[in-house]
């Protein structure tokens, strides 16, 4: 079966400067007058593509989106992703690891985080102006190379996510930033543990809630209970497996702490609509 590639940054195994830590590059500089097309895989890296003109579909976590003009997607280390562009797109391309933008400010971390749970936005020509503006001004720094540059990039890239918070601030009033703050926590914690732990109370536990408070939380952020989001993300991590191994299903259903296999058989035949082992044939 294919096996999806994990890309690296800079194709390096190891990054011995923080230059080999970060990259920028204009689409139209990627394409040269080309489309591109990029098979499904995955990266241990921030992935940020921003399209200031464009058409093509990028599917990221099974989820298919089309790419327009003034949209933006934001991809998470180990997103599994696959890309079309068509020539004559523009905008950039902005990539990244933590080791290189790991912001200490709780403030500055939230908007990281943020940013990471909202893989696709479209905005309004003046919007997204304000976003390209920092970005051109990234490129810039990145070309030129002055002294001080990575320290000015860094800098930039606080501004960027706070200009990418402005313009996707969707009007929920300041008392409401509390209940966010709290679902992008949980949803950060599933990310991190849901391999091993797939009770509601193993969250609550951590977040010092009650059940009965975060599932206030995450129906009124997502409109979903937090047992149908942890279904969603054990669902999202046995589909990562099935791809990007060719382990057997008995071993991915013990990667995921199912002790009997045939119970994980189930619950993906029951949340996915077909087996394990036909969705992976689909991408054969």
């Amino acid at each position: 079966m294919k096996i999806i590639p994990v890309r690296k940054l800079n194709n390096l195994q190891q990054y011995t400067s923080d230059a080999q830590r970060f990259n920028i590059r204009r689409i139209e500089d990627i394409l040269q007058g080309k489309d591109l097309i990029h098979d499904l895989h995955r990266h241990n890296f921030f992935f940020i593509l921003s399209v200031q003109h464009g058409k093509g579909n990028h599917e990221i976590d099974f989820t298919s989106f089309r790419v327009l003009d003034h949209s933006l997607f934001f991809l998470r280390p180990g997103q599994v992703h696959q890309l079309e562009l068509k020539a004559g797109s523009s905008g950039y391309l902005l990539e990244f690891n933590i080791e290189f933008y790991n912001p200490k400010d709780p403030v500055a971390k939230q908007r990281l985080r943020k940013a990471g749970n909202n893989n696709y936005c479209i905005f309004r020509k003046d919007q997204f102006e304000r976003i390209h503006t920092v970005l051109t001004s990234l490129f810039r720094e990145y070309s030129t190379k002055e002294e001080g540059y990575l320290d000015v990039i860094r800098a930039g890239l606080e501004i960027f996510f706070i200009e990418l918070a402005r313009q996707t601030h969707d009007g929920v009033k300041a008392t409401n930033n509390y209940t966010q703050e709290r679902y992008e926590e949980f949803l950060e914690l599933l990310d991190r543990h849901i391999t091993r732990h797939k009770q509601v109370s193993f969250y609550t536990n951590l977040m010092s809630l009650s059940a009965y408070q975060l599932n206030e939380i995450t129906k009124s952020s997502a409109d979903k209970t937090a047992s149908q989001l942890i279904n969603e993300q054990i669902l999202l991590e046995a589909k990562r497996f099935l791809i990007a191994t060719p382990n057997q299903v008995k071993e991915i259903a013990d990667q995921l702490g199912y002790e009997d296999p045939s119970y994980f058989i189930r619950f993906f035949k029951k949340h996915a609509g077909h087996s394990p082992e036909a969705f992976r044939e689909g991408f054969k």
